[in-house]
């Protein structure tokens, strides 16, 4: 197995584990992995058998279980929007910390987002015939609110100072790590709900606040390119030099707020290996993932062709810039 404190691939998005997901991810060469939402017991918290069991079966598999990514939206969407009871929510989401720290599984992936990433319906064509998920402003600006009312921006920022202010010193003492996702799309609001984690003042502002080695960033290459590529590297040298990205889901889109689509990892926006390049000098030692891939021609529904097709574009990417330096 690669050194868990080097760059290197891993896999995810998936939230049952199968033995068939345990076999792609050995063959594709990746000994770390996450899960998306997975799919356990637990309409409030996740226990600890069942994160043990997880994990027990990764180490059968000789493969290391990393990340959870998600709670269920309804283990804290009162905490996001500060209503009635957001204080028992909190209760059960310190307890699901304290049952992963317990359990070996050391990052926990988390976004602030109560209304979920947004997309328009129809498609993006690209390369071939395969398709790829689009997003448009102009065909969402008359989407209803999704919480019978308006929550600004000052209402989000100081939910989420509440919620971190509690949980944030359980997870320095369970040895988990939080890792913040970008708000996808980074747009300031919809459905009446401000996005806060839209652009860097916003990265920069939650971990300034919350400065502690358990908390960083699940770098989205892909959303920070949708909020401009210009910035994605200075990104990358801001929160890499100071050893707060976690893990990266390495993507990409063609265009950027308010219209953009998702594409394959080599015609985007960014210059991938100057990326990769940026990650290697800031000493990052986590994993990247494929994140969200095209729908291929005969492909699974979870994309085994369009993953395969990423990670092996990813692993030449690290090897490349490990050789360049």
């Amino acid at each position: 197995m690669r050194s868990a404190n080097e760059m290197r691939i891993g896999l995810g998005q998936f939230s049952r584990l199968t033995d068939e997901k345990l076999a792609f991810i050995k063959q594709l060469g990746a000994d770390d992995f996450l899960m998306n939402t997975p799919d356990l017991p637990g309409d409030e918290r996740w226990e600890l058998a069942d994160l043990v069991a997880l994990r027990k079966r990764a180490d059968a598999a000789e493969l290391r279980l990393m990340c959870l990514e998600n709670v269920p939206v309804t283990f804290y969407d009162k905490a996001m929007l500060g209503l009635p009871g957001r204080d028992e929510q909190i209760e059960h989401v310190q307890a699901t910390i304290r049952n992963m720290g317990r359990a070996g599984i050391p990052i926990l992936g988390y976004h602030w987002m109560p209304n979920q990433v947004w997309r328009s319906p129809e498609r993006a064509l690209l390369r071939g015939g395969a398709r790829a998920t689009r997003f448009d402003l102009a065909e969402h600006r008359d989407a209803p609110l999704s919480h019978g009312r308006e929550f600004d921006e000052s209402e989000m920022w100081a939910n989420y100072d509440y919620y971190l202010r509690a949980v944030l010193p359980v997870a320095e003492e369970a040895g988990v790590t939080l890792a913040l996702h970008p708000d996808d799309p980074p747009v300031p609001s919809l459905g009446g709900v401000a996005r806060i984690f839209r652009n860097f003042e916003g990265f920069k502002r939650a971990i300034d606040t919350f400065d502690s080695p358990n908390h960083g960033l699940d770098f989205c290459m892909g959303c920070w390119s949708e909020m401009g590529p210009s910035g994605v590297l200075d990104a990358v040298r801001h929160f890499g030099g100071r050893n707060r990205i976690v893990y990266v889901h390495f993507r990409d889109v063609q265009g950027e707020v308010p219209c953009f689509n998702e594409c394959f990892i080599d015609q985007g926006n960014v210059d991938t290996f100057a990326v990769m390049q940026a990650l290697h000098e800031v000493g990052f030692t986590g994993f990247l993932i494929t994140d969200h891939v095209p729908a291929m021609v005969d492909d699974t529904a979870w994309g085994h062709r369009g993953r395969a097709y990423a990670i092996g574009y990813i692993r030449a990417l690290i090897d490349v810039a490990r050789r360049a330096a």
